[in-house]
């Protein structure tokens, strides 16, 4: 190697041993600065995570403390007693006095249904009526005659046994004194002739009165049919006045008309839907755990929140708790004796009413509620 080449090589290695001096100052010139000089983002990955979780600790704390003394669900609705209307006899629809959601009063004519036909089939039946009462007077005279000829029988029966009775005896004697001789024939001939016609007068008398009591009999049954069918007719004519007073409809309670799927011109049948009737009082029927109802009791206050009022809190209390779970107050309550049981926590219905006036809202029932029960 020349010394050329050799002077080249100790220069490069002074200009490396200087470059690793210097940057070994540089380190530990940072190292004694004492300042984080780590990226801010790096800092936010500790600093966020930190405040979520006391934020997420402390809110915890609150619905902990929170549900202590409050029972709340989702599972609640607005509830009210609606009214299916339907017509009780069948027909046209003559006059049509509602409309879609119109407030109706008590006793408010709806609908009329045309009457024409159950006014006639009232006067055909009163006309019945009329004819049975006519055969009930005929049947008292019958009666009537039929006594005063039984009792007139009744007295030729009696007079004829006497004259039989006489005649009897008649003939008994003067058959005893024909055969001693003490009687002529003639008179033995005729007091056997007397007999003969008393007997026959004493039969006369006994088919007549036997007649007169049958015709009596007779003119009863009558009578008896007449009262059957004048009470029948009766009842069939208050049958027909309540047909035609079921042909005007009136509103049973008040309330708003809702659900309308008839007109007028329609014939509607007996007991087909025409429209509903929902009335102004509601109340809130919410369905809670059985684990919440620990502490629940009638009287207790409830905000009621709805959700078409979503900055509005009603004042409302428990009214009622029902005695039997949702589950097993409906039509098909479940069978629990089976293999494949799996237990649910079941939800009872808590029926909740409004304390203040909310006759300015419009809270319909079947509108979402979320109630708040302070429990303690």
């Amino acid at each position: 190697m020349s010394n050329e080449e050799q002077n080249e090589m100790n220069n490069v290695n002074e200009n490396n041993i200087n470059n690793t001096e210097e940057n070994t100052h540089e380190i530990d010139e940072d190292i004694d600065d004492g300042e984080d000089h780590r990226p801010s983002y790096k800092k936010k990955r500790v600093i966020v995570p930190a405040i979520t979780a006391v934020i997420f600790f402390l809110a915890g704390i609150y619905f902990m403390i929170h549900s202590i003394y409050y029972q709340s669900t989702d599972d609640a609705f607005v509830e009210g007693h609606i009214v299916s209307i339907a017509p009780r006899v069948s027909g046209p629809v003559e006059q049509m006095l509602i409309d879609d959601n119109m407030p109706v009063k008590k006793g408010q004519l709806l609908i009329v249904i045309d009457p024409n036909d159950y006014e006639v089939k009232l006067a055909q039946t009163k006309a019945k009526l009329a004819e049975a009462k006519a055969a009930l007077n005929i049947s008292e005279k019958d009666i009537t005659r039929s006594k005063s000829e039984l009792q007139e029988s009744s007295h030729d029966v009696a007079s004829t046994s006497s004259k039989l009775d006489f005649a009897k005896k008649d003939y008994k004697r003067y058959s005893e004194m024909y055969k001693e001789g003490i009687s002529s024939k003639q008179d033995y001939d005729s007091s056997k002739t007397g007999l003969t016609v008393a007997k026959s007068n004493y039969r006369s008398a006994m088919e007549k009165e036997k007649a007169s009591k049958a015709m009596l009999e007779s003119a009863k049954a009558k009578k008896e049919a007449s009262i059957a069918d004048i009470e029948r007719l009766e009842a069939e004519v208050k049958e027909c006045e309540l047909n035609l007073s079921y042909t005007k409809i009136y509103a049973p309670q008040d309330g708003l008309i809702t659900n309308r799927n008839v007109e007028k011109g329609n014939y509607v049948q007996v007991a087909q839907p025409m429209f509903a009737i929902v009335p102004e009082k509601v109340w809130v029927v919410a369905n809670f755990k059985e684990t919440q109802l620990t502490n629940m009791k009638k009287g207790q206050p409830v905000q009621i929140k709805i959700d078409t009022y979503p900055g509005k809190k009603f004042k409302g209390h428990v009214d009622s708790i029902q005695r039997a779970t949702g589950a097993k107050a409906s039509l098909f309550p479940p069978e629990n004796a089976v293999g494949s049981y799996v237990k649910i926590v079941q939800r009872v219905p808590v029926k909740i009413v409004f304390d203040e006036d909310i006759s300015k809202y419009n809270i319909v029932p079947g509108m979402s509620v979320v109630p708040e029960v302070k429990v303690k």
